[in-house]
């Protein structure tokens, strides 16, 4: 790791509420609290923010180094080209946008220290940034404090809704509860959960374990590693005495652990023909890294793959190539990221102004954009609408699409599965509602 002793790493990761995919500082032991109390009303305490000269500043805060690298330096490849695409089309209010770019290193006190010099310091109009929910709940507070607008591309576990945070990636209802049915109706219903120690993963198999139970399935196991560990064997062991004649195993681990997982899942002979993995956080730059020898025949869950047939998709798969060579590849956190960019300069726009935030956000609510994974969204409770689809891995690295919602489907940051949260909403465009509500 650079400049993160792994230690250390290791400790912020399991001790320190557990920081690792995403950043809710949980992941210990026990399961994460699933509900959250409506956020306290912001104070504007940071610098306002200037869109001086003939610039706009933005931020970008993703793991450049790190365990998480691995996933994140490809979302801000994507953003970059986002950005590069706007300005050579004008830019945003006829200014140029121009990127500070910080290096969250995989550690979610760094992750606060950087967004808080994005804002304070660099007096950037907005940032791009995080993907682990430790990540993103390491730096919320820092927005929601000095009243300040993070866009986050991936996705996660829901249980959130901030007045400050747009979420463009999927909410449980739109990638693992779709997931989950698929699986019990084609492939069997029991269970095994495998993830990284922290918020994400064990939010998420809240969800599941809710839903599985409903649905009539059976979960036969659990376990989780610590975001970063690679001793994948224990595991093994334990998928094979709870699945000694096939089941399903539902994945979310995250970074460098993945690697270490699909490849020792085959070196025990655990095949996808009787041991189908259903992935959510593994895209196709993970299989490209891992090798697809590892992984063709398991699953994923998204809303896009390279593979959606659609002339947007086709342009931004050919502009990304183009601007980073022929060997990459594009996934859904790229795409989400890619489109956060032009929904932020379209909400920029009908604002008529880069700085005042509030009518920005105000601007953003219903703000569409036929992306490459077909046309968004974004709704007033801060997520987008969006098409999801399960994809299946072929030999050449990416997924064949086997499973497809006929059109966009409606965020629900609140799980409807979990008691906690049953019948709770979110709608900013009501200050009488906001963050979480409880539904007539």
């Amino acid at each position: 790791m650079t400049g993160l002793g792994r230690r250390k790493f290791l400790i912020y990761g399991s001790a320190s509420l557990g920081a690792s995919l995403l950043l809710k500082a949980c992941a210990t032991n026990q399961p994460a609290d699933t509900t959250q109390a409506p956020a306290p009303e912001a104070t504007d305490t940071a610098a306002t923010p200037a869109s001086s000269g003939e610039t706009v500043k933005v931020g970008i805060l993703h793991s450049l180094s790190g365990t998480m690298a691995i996933s994140e330096t490809t979302v801000v490849d994507a953003e970059k080209l986002a950005i590069k695409e706007i300005n050579a089309a004008g830019g945003v209010l006829g200014k140029q946008i121009e990127a500070v770019e910080e290096d969250g290193q995989s550690d979610w006190p760094t992750f606060t220290e950087k967004a808080t010099k994005l804002i304070d310091q660099d007096q950037v109009v907005t940032v791009f940034g995080c993907w682990t929910s430790a990540s993103r709940q390491a730096v919320k507070d820092v927005f929601e404090s000095k009243n300040h607008m993070l866009w986050y591309p991936v996705q996660y576990e829901g249980q959130e809704c901030s007045k400050n945070i747009f979420y463009t990636g999927a909410a449980p209802n739109q990638q693992i509860e779709p997931a989950v049915d698929w699986l019990l109706e084609n492939k069997g219903q029991e269970f095994f959960l495998v993830g990284s120690d922290y918020v994400f993963p064990r939010t998420a198999n809240t969800i599941i374990k809710e839903q599985v139970a409903v649905k009539g399935g059976k979960i036969v196991g659990e376990d989780y590693l610590p975001l970063g560990n690679t001793e994948v064997t224990p595991i093994i062991t334990k998928i094979k005495a709870a699945l000694p004649n096939g089941g399903v195993i539902f994945n979310t681990l995250n970074g460098d652990s993945n690697a270490a997982f699909f490849k020792q899942m085959q070196g025990a002979g655990l095949s996808p023909d009787k041991y189908p993995v259903m992935s959510v956080s593994v895209a196709e730059e993970e299989v490209r890294q891992i090798g697809p020898e590892f992984l063709k025949g398991h699953y994923a869950a998204w809303n896009y793959f390279q593979t959606v047939d659609s002339p947007e998709n086709k342009k931004f798969v050919e502009a990304f190539k183009e601007e980073y060579g022929q060997d990459r590849v594009t996934n859904d956190p790229m795409e989400a990221a890619y489109i956060m960019v032009y929904l932020w300069k379209q909400a920029v726009e009908k604002a008529g102004t880069a700085d005042d935030l509030e009518k920005i956000r105000l601007a953003a609510y219903g703000q569409t954009f036929d992306a490459p994974g077909g046309k968004v969204t974004m709704q007033t409770n801060h997520h987008i609408s969006k098409t999801v689809r399960i994809g299946q891995v072929n030999e050449e690295g990416l997924f064949d699409i086997v499973w497809s919602t006929e059109g966009p489907v409606d965020p629900i940051p609140w799980n409807q599965f979990v008691p906690a949260t049953k019948g709770f909403a979110c709608d900013w465009s009501d200050p009488n509602k906001g963050g979480k509500f409880k539904q007539a």
